[in-house]
């Protein structure tokens, strides 16, 4: 799941040797602090590489945007505050009330989704069509799939928009929309929460919860039992069904899948072979050279999924105890 922007901001942060950390986190103020402070509390693995991924962004946003030094609209103030007074200050400084369209533009896009998703597309697309392409797009990105055709086939034929009515519609989503001051969150992994809950509650209730799902949010239901089970947990298979899974995995698939896994799961998986095809994998698997992680990830998944399918065509068991679905 991708960072959020104060998540990458601590990730930064914490990179940094102090001495050139602390220049930076001097220019803060209280709010900003206090945002990264409860990001900080929450944050515990992040994936190997989105560090580098962080770096990148960094640098490039960096070559084709100057920030304003010491905190731009902030420290004008507190310059302003020290000449004219606070009174002064604030009739001078008073901000007009944000648009709908501002505050949607300038709301993280997961947020923003999350309110306007279950409105007609041709709301959304007239929403869309008065953003400023970047943020739209963003938006229109973080939207479910299957709305994402309906969505652009309106705003393509979308000549004219009532402005009175936009501006209504704009100002109540936005009034859903968290107050700027909260807007600082942290990435949360749903299913896998799921998931970890499921294991807990037993086979039995489980098994009957994720079948009523099925009924009305199959889709859902998947993510969750693709959760259920990491591909680690795959070593738990008895013999015959280990087998049976291999016979149904691509060599490529396997030996991708293995470039991370654990001495314990590669000698499950030598065991549930021939010798020569135990060989020939542990070749396929020093020869594979570098790979991303997220290509890794996918092939483990992949396997998993298969797991599942076979387990639920009857052909394999996935036991692993009472925990477990």
């Amino acid at each position: 799941m991708p960072l959020t922007g104060p998540e990458k901001a601590v990730l930064m942060l914490l990179s940094l040797d102090e001495s050139a950390a602390a220049p930076i986190v001097a220019e803060l103020d209280d709010a900003e602090l206090r945002k990264l402070s409860e990001v900080a509390t929450m944050m515990r693995t992040v994936p190997a590489a989105s560090l580098d991924d962080v770096y990148h962004e960094f640098i490039s946003r960096t070559a084709t945007a100057v920030a304003v030094p010491r905190g731009g609209l902030t420290y004008l103030r507190r310059l302003a505050t020290r000449a004219l007074g606070e009174s002064r200050t604030q009739e001078i400084f008073q901000a007009e009330k944000q648009s709908g369209l501002d505050r949607i533009a300038t709301t993280d896009p997961r947020m923003v989704v999350s309110v306007v998703e279950t409105e007609h597309p041709q709301v959304i697309a007239a929403i869309l069509s008065q953003l400023e392409a970047e943020p739209a797009a963003r938006i229109f990105e973080a939207l479910p799939e299957d709305r994402q055709a309906s969505v652009i086939q309106r705003l393509a034929t979308m000549t004219i928009v009532p402005a009175g009515l936009l501006d209504g519609v704009a100002a109540a989503i936005a009034d859903e929309l968290p107050p700027p001051e909260v807007e600082a969150s942290i990435s949360v992994d749903g299913a896998a929460s799921s998931a970890g809950i499921l294991r807990k509650l037993g086979k039995e209730t489980s098994t009957n919860l994720l079948a009523r799902l099925d009924e009305d949010a199959t889709e859902i239901a998947e993510q969750i039992r693709r959760s259920l089970y990491t591909f680690e947990d795959l070593a738990a298979l008895d013999t015959k069904s280990l087998r049976a899974l291999l016979k149904d995995v691509p060599q490529d698939r396997l030996v991708l899948a293995l470039k991370t896994a654990s001495d314990n799961m590669k000698s499950k998986i030598f065991g549930g072979m021939s010798s020569r095809a135990a060989d020939l994998l542990r070749d396929d698997l020093e020869a594979l050279g570098g790979v991303r992680l997220a290509d890794v990830d996918a092939a483990q998944r992949e396997i998993v999924g298969i797991a599942l399918r076979l387990e639920a065509e009857g052909q394999i068991s996935l036991g692993g105890g009472e925990e477990l679905v």
